[in-house]
């Protein structure tokens, strides 16, 4: 089942082996974009959820793992996409450009005098250049990586934190990047901060009264990553106050809609065809390596995995929990077969164990003396 997925990627499906709808009954699959799922209700033979994006809340993930329901997201996809979208809006933050564009329309019958009122008027916009100024980049991964590299092209100094940066997004981030700890080492020095965070319990409200009291007087704010990442009643107060001089986000409501200050973008970070196009392929891929051959890349709630086999691929999803591989393989022992090569990964409270089995047909009766062990939440044959 796909919903509004770009053609470019769903065209991987071979329509000899896959019947791709919109509208398909009990699925195997679902590759979704922003639609809301958490009030579906999912069949026993859904296999697999892919999210065409890097975000997903619209997702119930924890009953999709009690489910055995793996879920993929497609990181790095839209980061370019989005990456654009947060240099213009650093223009827009200091350069006043949105009020001056709201502004201009007003003087469309002022006839010959456009002109010397547009000269009159043109001051109360002005802003600062970004050259030379600070950027303080907040997650370092796909997007904030990028973002931190083109400021420095646009002749910024740019300070980064990322406690969880991975190898390759270290590898994608410019020398010239200085990396710290924590925000702290660069709030009371950063003229701008750009957010590029994870949304989740401990991150809610991070931008919020104590850690704008931080910050540098007159600094500007950026959020393209979530919009519960900033407390709105926090922020108001701050750009009220004038410590902050501008708060661009990508994610209006209406508490912050039309306060003074603020820049709100309609959710566009995304929105290009190259980005959708670019999550579609990645999100149709994931799905077929999942379906086909049992491997697992870029899901948020299993761990990457991935296994050849030579003779008959049995896939595990079942609790991480102590001697469950051994009741595996003793019952796999026990009605003859043999493990060629097994593969055990685990994220947090879930794993998912891949086994190479040889020496006779995985049959029915096998299958249920694993489901029957304790913990056993989804087993399925390759």
């Amino acid at each position: 089942m796909v919903y509004k997925i770009s053609s470019v990627g769903t065209d991987f499906f071979d329509r000899n082996l896959y019947n791709v709808s919109s509208t398909a009954e009990n699925p195997d699959a679902i590759i979704v974009r922003s639609a809301s799922m958490h009030d579906m209700a999912f069949g026993s033979n859904l296999l697999a959820i892919a999210r065409a994006g890097a975000g997903v809340n619209n997702i119930p993930v924890d009953e999709c793992t009690k489910q055995g329901i793996c879920v993929f997201n497609t990181p790095g996809a839209n980061a370019n996409a989005v990456k654009e979208l947060v240099i213009a809006g650093l223009l827009l933050s200091s350069r006043k450009i949105s009020e001056a564009l709201t502004w201009v329309p007003s003087l469309k019958t002022e006839g010959d005098a456009v002109g010397k009122l547009v000269e009159k008027g043109k001051s109360q916009f002005a802003g600062p250049e970004i050259m030379g100024k600070t950027l303080g980049v907040i997650g370092l991964g796909a997007i904030g990586s990028m973002v931190a590299n083109v400021a420095l092209h646009l002749g910024m100094n740019v300070v980064g934190c990322d406690p969880f940066l991975s190898v390759n997004s270290a590898l994608r981030l410019s020398p010239k990047v200085k990396c710290v700890k924590t925000p702290d080492e660069f709030y009371s020095e950063a003229d701008y901060i750009s957010l590029h965070l994870p949304y989740n319990a401990d991150t809610k409200g991070f931008v919020n009264a104590e850690t704008i009291s931080k910050m540098k007087d007159n600094v500007r704010i950026l959020n393209f990553a979530r919009g519960e990442l900033v407390n709105d009643a926090d922020m108001i107060k701050a750009l009220e106050g004038g410590k902050v001089a501008c708060y661009v986000t990508d994610f209006p409501n209406a508490e912050i809609i039309g306060v003074k200050g603020v820049v709100a973008i309609p959710h566009l970070g995304a929105s290009t065809p190259e980005s959708e196009d670019n999550c579609a392929v990645m999100a149709t891929k994931q799905l077929i390596d999942y379906i086909e051959n049992g491997n697992i890349k870029n899901s948020v709630n299993l761990p990457d995995a991935e296994m050849t086999a030579v003779g008959t691929k049995i896939c595990i999803i079942h609790k991480n929990i102590p001697s469950i591989i051994s009741q595996i393989t003793t019952s796999l022992a026990g009605n003859g077969l043999n493990i060629e090569n097994m593969l055990n990964k685990s994220k947090k409270d879930y794993a998912y164990t891949m086994i190479d089995a040889c020496g006779g047909n995985v049959t029915d009766d096998i299958i249920a003396s694993i489901n029957a062990i304790d913990g056993i939440i989804k087993v399925r044959v390759i």
